[in-house]
């Protein structure tokens, strides 16, 4: 008996299982999307460290050098416009190599070289600015702590601070009666306030509740001191110094200037008197790198003590 096939009524025919020549198939790599579709993520490329290290290096030198290339071409722009009695880039730096040849060569109180008269104002920064330190920071943390000692004084301090350092300095010769103790007392005069008013300003800013506990646990005055002021007044500490130090070296070379004797000062001044113009420029560019580092030194140490960098 033959077999008789019936049509289904409202049936489709079968769709064509042959994919169409322009759609790809799932592991077709004929085509450049799908390529891109089926690259694993570790083919595509990736900044290496050394490329980060190679632009992280450029971003903090190439400005720098900039900078002291434009200042280099202002300089030679001014020589050449005041027909050269300003000396120019290259003579001064010939000038400098004879300079610092020998700079430790003495022959005779007032003829001695440009180290000497570095390592002289180094001294006297260094005694005036740490009497102003064992004076400055106690006192700030007694203003900062008690506040009748505070309202008394800062009146005081208000007065005297803004009066010119080297004001101070016809004082000095007066009770002294000598150069060099007048300079240590007019770098002690300036680099005492940045600390006083940091430091206070640091011991007012400890919250109220570190205090209040202290009371509770009656911890005596040396253990709120050690224990809780220290520690959170240590950052403007170490700012007021930063300032204090910078104030302190720009003083020491106009008061030397003044005084006389050895010292950078002196020695700009006594150059000037030679009519050693090259020279003059030279102990710029000394005194503002002695500077830089003086600060950059403390920035170092206040970044060591800093609460966000430990």
């Amino acid at each position: 008996m033959s077999a008789i096939s019936l049509p289904l009524a409202g049936l489709s025919p079968a769709p064509d299982s042959k994919p169409s020549v322009d759609e790809p198939m799932p592991n077709d790599t004929s085509s450049p999307s799908a390529l891109l579709k089926v690259a694993p993520a570790a083919t595509r490329p990736v900044r290496s460290d050394f490329d980060l290290a190679v632009k992280s290096f450029i971003r903090q030198v190439v400005p720098p050098v900039l900078g002291f290339a434009l200042l280099i071409g202002i300089w030679h722009l001014v020589t050449l416009s005041s027909g050269g009695s300003v000396p120019g880039p290259l003579q001064t730096w010939k000038e400098a190599l004879v300079v610092f040849a020998d700079p430790f060569y003495q022959n005779g109180p007032n003829d001695q070289g440009i180290g000497w008269n570095i390592l002289s104002s180094l001294k006297r920064v260094a005694i005036g600015f740490g009497i102003a330190a064992a004076v400055g920071i106690p006192a700030g943390f007694l203003l900062g702590r008690f506040k009748t000692l505070s309202d008394m004084i800062n009146p005081l301090i208000s007065l005297l601070r803004p009066v010119s350092p080297l004001a101070w300095l016809p004082i000095g010769l007066l009770v002294f009666k000598r150069a060099d103790p007048a300079a240590t007392w007019t770098i002690f005069i300036c680099s005492i306030w940045p600390m006083i008013l940091n430091t206070a300003q640091g011991v007012q800013r400890v919250p109220q509740d570190y205090m209040n506990v202290a009371r509770v646990l009656s911890l005596s005055e040396w253990k709120i001191f050690t224990k809780i002021l220290f520690p959170a007044v240590l950052p403007y500490m170490l700012t007021g110094i930063r300032l204090s130090i910078g104030t302190a070296w720009l003083v020491i070379v106009a008061a030397e200037m003044l005084t006389g004797g050895v010292g950078i000062g002196f020695w700009v001044w006594d150059e000037w008197n030679n009519l050693k113009v090259e020279h003059i420029i030279i102990a710029i560019f000394v005194i503002g790198i002695v500077g830089l580092l003086l600060e950059q030194s403390l920035v170092l140490l206040a970044k060591r003590f800093s609460y966000e960098q430990n």
